[in-house]
């Protein structure tokens, strides 16, 4: 490789390295004095996660509710920040949330559960309800490293490439 060529690929990694290199920008607050930014350490705990052998993280939750006419009537939650850490109390939440739940609206309603139901039962006797079943479900998953990696990496074969082009 000549000296120009070899120049330039060390001048275009630099370049690329740059922006990991460059201080954190300053932002103002644009959304006024009321808001305040979360510690990203308490954000970390709040999201928690799983780390496979590779270094991804994965968290997991999920929330069952049912609203009727807009009220909430009844709601269950199971958030385990940390797949790989489980604890007991959270395997036990996580058992009671498969078991299911049953909202009854009206009089009259009756069920006799055998077994988990694994969803929601709705009994409903009155006209005119309008009733919404809610299911969400969180995964979280730590992949912004790889991209990074991958960003890097192409950024760098990029470089080379463009360097040793004729």
């Amino acid at each position: 490789m000549d000296s120009p060529s070899l120049k330039f690929l060390i001048v275009a990694t630099l370049m690329t390295c740059a922006p990991a290199l460059a201080a954190p920008p300053q932002t103002a607050n644009v959304l006024g004095p009321e808001w305040v930014a979360i510690d990203p350490a308490l954000l970390d705990d709040m999201r928690g996660g799983f780390m496979t052998g590779d270094g991804t993280a994965l968290s997991f939750g999920i929330e069952r509710a049912v609203y009727v006419n807009g009220e909430l009537m009844a709601t269950t939650r199971v958030q385990i920040p940390d797949v790989g850490r489980m604890t007991t109390e959270q395997a036990q939440q996580l058992e009671r949330f498969n078991r299911g739940m049953v909202v009854q609206v009206g009089g009259g309603n009756t069920f006799e559960q055998a077994g988990n139901l694994n969803g929601v039962l709705i009994q409903n006797t009155l006209d005119g309800q309008d009733i919404r079943a809610l299911t969400t479900v969180n995964v979280g998953v730590d992949t912004l490293g790889a991209f990074q990696d991958l960003n890097t990496q192409t950024a760098l074969q990029n470089a080379m490439v463009t360097a040793t082009a004729p």
